[in-house]
């Protein structure tokens, strides 16, 4: 399950993109808060520990501002086209209890058969879960599977807590035969036409040299 990241925050009183640039420059992201019905709560958030949580898109993170905890879920990362650098976050609101959809990158564990190959299809499938209680991941096992048989999303062992909410027939691994290349006779590269040539031509000289 992934963990509460408790971030620190402080209130933004100033808007405008000029304060938004030096919010930036000193390692700080602009954010703000809502759902729930409630008022949108603008907050500069550190800019190093963001940038650590935002590399998992389910964390909850517990926005601390003036001592009061904002439980809440990335919903939006705006990042600069070309810099390693994030604009703006906007994060959701959850409560303690709620049930989210979120995506749930998928882990393939095992080897299949020798006489077979895998490919996964699906990387990711949709899920609903306690917003506290979000898997990391979720496991698929594919060991000895035969060419021929397949991994649905259905088939994919779930936590208790976590429903399915991805079409149950989806793809997830399809197991297949290794496809044998045919790569064909080598072509008759410049250097050997330029001696079949050669040994034509001396095998007339000589033809000549003896008449």
């Amino acid at each position: 399950m992934v963990d509460v990241i408790t971030i620190p925050a402080t209130l933004r009183t100033d808007f405008g993109k000029g304060y938004a640039r030096r919010v930036r420059a000193n390692d700080q992201i602009p954010a703000v808060i809502y759902g729930h019905g409630a008022e949108p709560l603008h907050v500069i958030l550190p800019g190093h520990e963001m940038m650590l949580a935002s590399r998992n898109s389910n964390a909850v993170l517990e926005i601390n501002v003036d001592g009061e905890g904002h439980l809440a879920m990335i919903k939006e990362v705006q990042r600069h086209a070309v810099r390693p650098e994030i604009l703006h976050i906007d994060l959701l609101t959850v409560r303690r209890g709620e049930r989210v959809e979120v995506e749930i990158p998928v882990h393939v564990e095992g080897e299949v058969a020798p006489t077979a190959i895998h490919n996964v299809e699906e990387n990711v499938l949709v899920v609903e879960a306690d917003a506290l209680k979000v898997p990391e991941y979720l496991e698929v096992d594919i060991a000895d599977l035969e060419a021929g048989e397949h991994v649905y999303a259905k088939d994919v062992t779930l936590p208790g807590n976590v429903t399915l909410v991805s079409d149950p027939e989806l793809l997830v691994v399809n197991v297949s035969e290794p496809i044998e290349q045919d790569l064909g006779e080598e072509p008759e590269t410049e250097d050997e036409e330029t001696e079949g040539e050669q040994s034509e031509g001396e095998s007339e000289e000589s033809s000549e040299d003896s008449e």
